[in-house]
């Protein structure tokens, strides 16, 4: 995306951060994205939560060469989507707005969850439900009043139904078949050594890993992939869809037209887990309309940011959703 808006223009900008890296947009409002970047390091995390100096250290020379690039002269308005920012957001909800301020200039900032920028993306302002599915899952929904999230707690205490959610399942049952236990699948079983060599090694080389859940998740497409000819991997992607229909079902808005969709890469699986899933949402949601997700969280954060620079967010504001502290300068 580029494009010139004037030396003088006044802009936004809008940031997806996330755990592949940092995808950052400057726009003007009524004129769109103007230039787009990114940084491939994740932000990191520590005691403190999500680090705002990790995260400027990225962002500043990157928005500031994006401003640049689309002709920008001040960013006026930033938004700031941010994975796990509702339980690791205290340090950016003290830090990041001076910080925007002091070395960008800017005065009006959202700080938001990931699962907001995704559900804005896909839905925009409108009364609904997101389900947002990768290596983990959360379901998001709204009245326009208040937000709801369900699940979304990580591969040990939930993401029921996610990527890491199936692989495990996946992986369960083919050692289940290695043991001659009941529930077990041998064509689990091959696919799962041919990936990652004897079952009781298995063990051992997952468990001491950081990154445990991308490993569980990296199974997942091969689960599906059993499933036209696999009951037992055929009925993981049925609980799989179950779970996350049950998540949809706790957040949607119980009456009106709400509108529900799906974002996230998990949904490449394709018809073993889409056709089980629109079957559940159909039964637990009767009232929902199903639409295709209008766009991804990075357009959801262009989308709050023109809403705020314009003063026309619809979007219930909450501490750890959806954070719009007062103007710096105020």
């Amino acid at each position: 995306m580029t494009g010139s808006a004037g030396a003088e223009a006044s802009g936004f900008l809008a940031v997806d951060s996330g755990g592949s890296g940092m995808r950052v947009v400057v726009g003007v409002p009524g004129r769109g994205a103007l230039a787009q970047g990114s940084a491939g390091a994740p932000v990191r995390t520590g005691a403190r939560g999500i680090e705002p100096g990790h995260l400027m250290e990225q962002l500043v020379p990157l928005a500031r060469a994006l401003a640049a690039e689309a002709g920008v002269g001040r960013l006026e308005t930033a938004v700031v989507g941010a994975a796990g920012f509702a339980t690791l957001g205290d340090a950016l909800r003290a830090e990041l707005p001076g910080a925007l301020a002091r070395d960008l200039g800017v005065g009006t900032v959202a700080l938001v969850a990931d699962a907001v920028s995704a559900y804005t993306g896909a839905l925009g302002p409108r009364p609904g439900a997101v389900i947002a599915a990768g290596t983990g899952v959360i379901a998001i929904g709204t009245d326009l009043a208040r937000w709801r999230r369900a699940d979304g707690w990580g591969h040990l205490l939930g993401d029921c139904g996610s990527g890491a959610w199936i692989g495990r399942a996946g992986l369960e049952a083919a050692l289940r078949a290695h043991d001659g236990r009941d529930g077990g699948s041998a064509a689990l079983l091959a696919c799962a050594e041919e990936m990652f060599g004897p079952m009781p090694e298995l063990p051992g080389r997952l468990y001491p890993r950081s990154d445990r859940a991308a490993v569980l998740a990296s199974f997942a497409p091969r689960v599906a992939a059993c499933a036209a000819g696999d009951p037992v991997a055929a009925g993981v992607l049925r609980a799989a869809a179950r779970h996350m229909a049950e998540s949809a079902a706790a957040v949607c808005p119980p009456s009106g037209e709400p509108r529900i969709a799906l974002t996230g890469g998990l949904f490449k699986l394709g018809a073993p887990l889409l056709v089980p899933l629109e079957k559940e949402l159909g039964e637990r949601l009767p009232h929902a309309r199903r639409v295709t997700a209008e766009g991804d969280p990075l357009h959801g954060a262009v989308r709050i940011a023109t809403d705020l620079s314009r003063g026309v967010l619809a979007l219930p504001a909450d501490e750890r959703m959806l954070f719009v502290p007062s103007p710096q300068g105020d």
